[in-house]
Formats: C-alpha cells, structure tokens, sequence
C-alpha cells in the first residue's frame, strides 16, 4: 500500500466527534477534530524540538545507554511522519529522509539493523521499532534500495523467531518475551502493509504464543513459562499486536480491553512511570483498533495528561530512555487521530 500525500487524510468534519457504541469503528472522518487547536500547538512544539535534536548522520541521543539507539531513530521518524510529512515532503521530510539514510547506515548484510559497539538493552527491540518505520516510509518513497533493505529486516525477524513462538532480545536467542514479541509482530504488519510477504504462518505462531500469555485476569505475563502478574505497559503492547495480527473479536480482546480499562487516562491509580510511554503508545493503538468510547475516553484522557506534562521547550521527559524517546512517544500518541500511518489501517 503507498501513501504518497498524507495531508489529505488530516482534513475532517468540523465539531466533536459524535459518541459511538462500545468498540465500535471510530469515525476516520471526524477523527482529527480531536486535535484540539491546543493540541495542535503542543504537537507542533514537540516536532520542533525533537527535529532540533537530530544529530547530523540521522541519529538521536548524544549520551547513555540510549545513544544514537535504531529504535529510537525509528520512533523519531515515525512522529514525523504522523504530522504528514513524507520522505522529502512537507516541514519534516528532510529529517525523515536522513532516519531512513541512519537505519541504512546501520543494517548488516543479514539484515539486522543495530548500532554496534553501544550496550542496548534487548537490541530486538531497536530492530523492531526501525523496520516498522521503514515499512512506513517506504509506502511514500521512490527509493529504490529501500525495499532490498526492509525485505532483508523482515527476513531476520522471520528467521528469528524461535521455538516458543516469539522473540527475545537477541536473534539467536531461544526464549520469548510479549514485549520484543509485540514489536516484531507490528513491525511485520507495516511490512506486509508495503506488499512484503511475511509467512502466515510466522504471524500464526506468534498470535498463539501471545494468547498462551494471557492471565486470569485478562492482562498479560511478560514470560510464557513464568508465574508473573499482569502489568499495563505488557498487556497493552499485547492488545494492539493482536489487532494489528488480524484478530479482531472474540474473548482474548474482550478480556484484554477489559484489564486495559482499568488504566485509563486520569484514573487515581498507581502508574508504571518508567514505562508511562511505552505503555500508553500501545495502550491508544489498542484503543483506536477498539473504537467507540474506549477510544474517545482514552484519547481525551491522555490528550490532557500529555498536554500538562509537556515541558516549556517542548519537549516530555524521561529518566531512563531518554528524552527523545518520551517526545517522539508522547508525539505518536496525540496524532493518532490524524491516521496517516498505514499501521493503523483496520
């Protein structure tokens, strides 16, 4: 699927959004109303500055752990794109075209795309985040050697999943988490999003290996073969990867929604604060994919909290990843709305 222009799909009907029946299909139509025009300036701020943080070759981070880390780079880009620049095109198209010039910069002739020499923590996930994102871009370029690039990614999440049904940290490894396991299955979404093929099979064995994660309580364990609680960042990256893997109804989502609802926006509950972004970029992906007023809620809720954490230079903070990482999450989050990402397509 191409997208060579996503400023048309920002236009929408005046007014608010009318309230729709419990997980019904949000209007796309009426949608952007959402972005209140002090949304908007948030959102504009925000790009501002983490455009301001890109480093020359494309990267983003200067220090830590976290330094010039793919994932991050991809996340970046893909908060560009959801304003509506593509490759080359509109006020951001030139730091996305320099993303895509990193990630090339930094994939293997496997496939695997990681910054070497710098300790990540769990570099499947760095992997994950930037293939998603170049099946993005690819949808809207003309660049040619992108497709041998993103076919040669998506091979090595193929090959990489292993016996459990899943992923881990690392290509070779032999066991599974539902974190790294939601990112590869997202990211073979958007590349099957682009006309890659990706085996049926592959997506079959990793829907089944998040399924056997589920809980009682309808939230999900980090590991298969772990006694674990459910937590809310795991369980929301669950549910968006199995409605982004083509599940769509039944009991695993309806008791998914249902733990995820204990997490709304503005709820007096004990936050996971060292993964708030992580957990509410799935957690609104989830929510969008469900519609109806668990969408509105969750979207107005986390509109108000990301609006008053925003800080006066534009950008959201976090201690562990770093603040790129938090911008271009919290970035992502308010323009769902917009729809310009083809991963959201249903």
């Amino acid at each position: 699927m191409r997208r060579r222009d996503f400023i048309a799909l920002l236009g929408g009907a005046a007014g608010s959004l009318p309230l729709l029946a419990s997980y019904g299909q949000p209007d796309s139509r009426s949608t952007p109303a959402l972005v209140t025009p002090e949304t908007q300036a948030a959102i504009d701020r925000g790009l501002k500055w983490l455009a301001e943080r890109q480093l020359p070759d494309g990267a983003f981070g200067t220090a830590g752990s976290y330094r010039k880390n793919v994932g991050i780079a991809g996340l970046a880009g893909l908060a560009f794109l959801s304003s509506g620049s593509t490759p080359g095109r509109g006020p951001y198209g030139g730091a996305i075209n320099r993303v895509i010039d990193y990630l090339q910069s930094r994939a293997a002739p496997s496939g695997y795309i990681v910054e070497e020499g710098v300790g990540y923590h769990g570099p499947m996930y760095g992997h994950g985040f930037a293939t998603m994102f170049l099946a993005e871009a690819y949808g809207t370029t003309d660049r040619p050697a992108l497709r041998g690039l993103l076919r040669r990614a998506v091979d090595l999440i193929i090959d990489s999943q292993n016996d459990q049904g899943g992923w881990r940290y690392t290509p070779a490894s032999n066991e599974a988490d539902i974190s790294v396991t939601a990112c590869q299955l997202m990211a073979l979404r958007g590349a099957r999003n682009t006309g890659i093929s990706v085996p049926k099979k592959t997506i079959d064995r990793g829907i089944e290996y998040v399924t056997r994660c589920q809980n009682m309580d309808g939230g999900f364990r980090y590991r298969l073969f772990e006694a674990a609680e459910s937590r809310f960042p795991r369980s929301a990256a669950a549910v968006a990867s199995l409605y982004t893997s083509g599940v769509h109804e039944g009991p695993l989502l309806d008791n998914g929604r249902r733990y995820l609802q204990q997490f709304f926006p503005g709820v007096a509950i004990v936050r996971d604060q060292e993964n708030y972004f992580y957990g509410h970029y799935y957690a609104i992906q989830a929510a969008w994919h469900a519609g109806g007023r668990m969408w509105e809620q969750w979207y107005s809720g986390i509109r108000a909290e990301l609006r008053s954490s925003q800080l006066t230079d534009g950008y959201w903070s976090d201690p562990w990843f770093g603040n790129e990482y938090s911008t271009a999450m919290a970035l992502i989050i308010l323009q769902v709305p917009n729809h310009a990402l083809p991963i959201f397509d249903r």
